[in-house]
This record gives C-alpha cells, structure tokens and sequence, in this order.
C-alpha cells in the first residue's frame, strides 16, 4: 500500500503504491484519481480506496470515523490554498494547513507529489508539482505560504515520479522548461530531449533552503505505481499523503 513512509515528530508522511485496494481491471488496485476524472474508474471504489489508504495511513479503527481529508482539483497551476477541516476541494496545486488532525491528499500517476513541513511549527502542506507547475513556481508559492503562517525550518518528502532519463519531450518544450529552471534540463537513456522535473523541483528546494528526501522511484519504470506515460486513460493516481497527529 506504501511505497514510502516517514515519522518526523508529530508529522507522518507517505507516499502510496498501487496495491491493497478495490480497483479491478487496469486501475488495479489501490487507485486514488479525482471522483469524476478520466482516471476515476468507478467513483465508489476510489472513495473505498481513499478511506482504506487514509485509515491505515493514520491508524484509524473499523469502528472510528475516518480522519478530515482534503483534495484539490489540481490543474498544473500554482495556486495555493490555505485548508481546513470540511473545506470544498480548491482548484489549485498546493494547499497548506496548521490544522491538527487533517490530512492532505496529493494524486499524482508522474508528476512529482511533494510534501513539506515544519515540525517545530505544526505547519505542513501538498503540492502537486508536474512540468507546467514547476514553471508556474508552485513549489516557491507553496513554501512562501508555509511561511507566512510561521513556518521557518521546513523539510520536503519528494515522492515517486517519472525520471529524466524516461520523460522524453520535444526539443522546444525541453528549452522553454530549462529556461526557468536550467537544472531540469535533460536527456532520455535512448539519447532525446527530456525534462528531469524532480532535479528542477529539488534545485527550486535548494534555492529556498529547504532539505529534500528524496523516494527514488521512477513511475513509468516501476509497474508497482500508476503511470500515465506508461499506461496511458487506464492509469489510475497514488497519493502523497501528509498530517500533523491531533
């Protein structure tokens, strides 16, 4: 059900696989997309899938109601939203909550699912950073926002996503991405132009100085995770999920 897990005082992390779900077919099983999406296969087996992923993200019992979540519509933009308990999913690619008790759900199927949070604080947040959002500056817009509600020591969780030497592009796309963020610039193994999105997401960090964990996992290589470059409308979304205990 996990590909990665981590504990850092009263903050969890995680990052989902594609396993321990309901999904059947090509969406098998553990899959996470948006209610409603071209990914969403049947909306009452992602809503399953979500609450087993969040109960057993959190620990939470059979008979226990299931912990406050929050999503978002994400769109590749940087919007950032600051989030409550029964808040409507934001359209945006980052929300930010000081919140205890309320966890934040990121999809993803190759584009990096990114956590961040200041443990002394209480402040934590998900962001949604794929090539059109690392252009945009989501990752700087979403640790600015984790700032101003006083966050000053802040560590990143960068969750599976697809390699540079898989995430093959046109030329002119490569240039217009390294342009803003030349450490994204890159190469297939098989010789043509890529974007590395997780170099460029890790150099943005370093810029704010922030310290990054790394999960090391290519999704278009890994049949273990969805991906959308692999398997194309049939792949279904793992989550980075992100909460400060209560």
């Amino acid at each position: 059900m996990f590909a990665y897990q981590d504990t850092q005082g009263a903050v969890e992390v995680a990052f989902t696989d594609r396993h321990g779900g309901v999904s059947g077919g090509p969406f098998a099983s553990l899959n996470l997309a948006e209610p409603g999406s071209a990914s969403a296969e049947d909306s009452a087996a992602v809503r399953r899938n979500v609450d087993v992923a969040v109960r057993a993200f959190t620990g939470t019992h059979a008979d226990a109601a299931t912990p406050p979540v929050v999503r978002m519509h994400q769109v590749h933009g940087a919007d950032v939203h600051v989030v409550s308990a029964g808040d409507d999913p934001p359209t945006g690619d980052a929300m930010v909550t000081t919140e205890p008790g309320l966890v934040l759900m990121v999809r993803v199927a190759d584009c990096v699912p990114l956590l961040l949070a200041d443990v002394d604080h209480g402040v934590v947040a998900a962001v949604h950073a794929g090539r059109p959002g690392l252009v945009a500056g989501v990752v700087p817009a979403a640790v600015e926002s984790m700032r101003v509600l006083g966050a000053s020591s802040v560590r990143a969780w960068m969750g599976p996503h697809v390699c540079g030497a898989c995430y093959e592009v046109p030329e002119q796309m490569r240039a217009d991405v390294s342009t803003v963020v030349p450490e994204a610039r890159a190469q297939t193994s098989w010789g043509t132009p890529s974007v590395d999105i997780g170099a460029g997401v890790r150099a943005q960090l370093a810029t704010l100085g922030v310290d990054v964990v790394g999960v090391e996992r290519c999704t278009m290589e890994d049949e273990d995770l969805f991906s959308y470059r692999r398997q194309g409308q049939a792949s279904g979304r793992l989550a980075g999920l992100v909460w400060r205990r209560p």
